[in-house]
Order: C-alpha cells, then structure tokens, then sequence
C-alpha cells in the first residue's frame, strides 16, 4: 500500500496504537500527532483519521480488533466524529456521540482491542 498523501505511514501508525492496545490505554489525537512528528491541529487530525480508516479496514480483512476507537478526544476520552461517523455505524449504532452510551460502545470495543493485543503481546514474552 502506498502511504503517499497521507499525513503519516498507515503501518507507523498501526505499531503506536498496537503499543497502546496492549498496555491497554487509550490514546490520545494529540499524543498521536506528536509521536507522529505533529503538532495537534484540527486538519492534522483530519488527515490522521483517513490513516485511521485504513488501518482498520485492513483490521477487518484480517479479523483483528478494529484500533482507530483507542484514538479519543482528551476532553471526554471518546473518538471524534470521524469515528462515529463510520466506526460507529459499522455496529449498528446511532446514538449521541457523548455520554453513557457511547462510553459504553466504545469501552467495549476498547477492551477487544486491549484483551487481543494485550495477549500476543503476553505470548510473544
């Protein structure tokens, strides 16, 4: 795949949300940008959120956990639009983006992500 346009390498991307899967943490768009080389901005993030997409398509085709939910807002730890826009609706959901229900939806899939990577990194010790 090329990475040519994108803000970053989808598979740079990828290896820093696989390190936060399996210290089971959140990220957020900020500390990704910076560890990308960025400083936060609202474009950036934009750009980041395509990568984002393509990450876990490529999740999905390989039956992975999707990873692009471990990337949240640091105002309320939840994903951004973009996510909701489309990670979302992939499970059915159409709730608000805000409150007990999203933070439901997400921790749980939040949680597939930590339990899966969180193992092969225990098994590759």
């Amino acid at each position: 795949m090329s990475s040519a346009g994108l803000l970053a390498d989808p598979a740079q991307v990828r290896r820093h949300l696989v390190a936060s899967a399996a210290a089971s943490e959140a990220i957020t768009y900020s500390e990704l940008l910076n560890l990308l080389g960025h400083r936060f901005s609202r474009p950036k993030m934009r750009a980041l959120c395509k990568v984002l997409a393509i990450i876990d398509d490529e999740a999905a085709a390989t039956g992975e956990p999707e990873l692009a939910v471990l990337v949240v807002r640091q105002s309320d730890g939840l994903p951004g639009q973009g996510w909701w826009m489309g990670g979302a609706t992939l499970h059915g959901y159409d709730g608000l983006w805000t409150g007990p229900e999203a933070k439901a939806l997400t921790g749980k899939l939040q949680r597939q992500a930590f339990d899966y990577w969180g193992n092969r990194h225990r098994e590759q010790r």
